[in-house]
């Protein structure tokens, strides 16, 4: 299977695509983004998703998060077929299963980086005393101890960025995606934020898939994934 681990051969993948197609629009103005990508992820790995841009990578990615759903072909997460899914149950296991870091950071404006971290816990439903305790400790995790009414306009890019981290692992997911999370970061924070990645896919065995365009924030991973033209590319080992 393209993109599978030899050394994981025999245990049931946590992620696994099977002959995934994704087709935008019909006849003559079909657009093919996936072309039959297969691929599994055990749970506790670190992958890096990588390619140029139109290489499916992104749409990848919007699939695995259970915010699109295959043309063709089967997504299982932890053995659930996630495309037989209704679109509410896809926003539970989103919910009760994911993690996201954006970029683009993603947090609200005017809102503290506490409230921020809270917000996945409120869609939850955990209680007021509980979404403040463990969104303190996420943040204490993230070396962000004492910064927790600070808006994200008062915060560097690097900072702004652990505190979507920490909002990312509050709700314990066991599957986080982080989509090109370095982007908007210079090498030194970049190198930060990875570092705080590796230890929670190390120290938590949170599952992480992330898509870069940079190799060297690649070479954090466990296991990178060359995607082009809609593909996983046979080039790459």
């Amino acid at each position: 299977m393209n993109g599978g681990n030899p050394e994981m051969a025999g245990k049931r993948p946590f992620v696994l695509l099977d002959d995934v197609k994704k087709v935008y629009g019909a006849g003559a103005a079909a657009m093919y983004a996936l072309r039959g990508v297969s691929l599994s992820i055990e749970e506790g790995e670190f992958a890096a998703i990588m390619g140029p841009s139109g290489s499916g990578k992104s749409t990848c990615m919007n699939i695995l998060g259970c915010l699109d759903t295959p043309t063709a072909g089967k997504f299982l997460l932890d053995g659930i077929d996630v495309g037989g899914l209704a679109r509410d149950e896809r926003a539970i296991l989103r919910r009760h299963y994911l993690g996201f870091v954006f970029q683009g950071f993603n947090l609200l404006n005017r809102t503290s980086a506490l409230e921020n971290v809270e917000l996945p816990l409120v869609y939850r439903g955990t209680p007021g005393p509980e979404r403040t305790r463990r969104a303190l400790e996420a943040l204490d995790a993230v070396g962000l101890a004492g910064w927790e009414s600070h808006t994200p306009g008062e915060l560097s890019g690097g900072q702004q960025q652990r505190v979507a981290i920490a909002r990312a692992i509050v709700s314990h997911p066991r599957l986080l995606l982080a989509d090109e999370p370095t982007g908007n970061l210079d090498t030194h924070m970049s190198e930060e934020v990875m570092k705080l990645l590796t230890a929670f896919n190390r120290e938590r065995g949170i599952t992480i898939v992330m898509v870069t365009h940079e190799p060297d924030m690649a070479a954090f991973a466990g296991r990178q994934i060359h995607f082009r033209d809609g593909s996983i590319d046979p080039g790459f080992p």
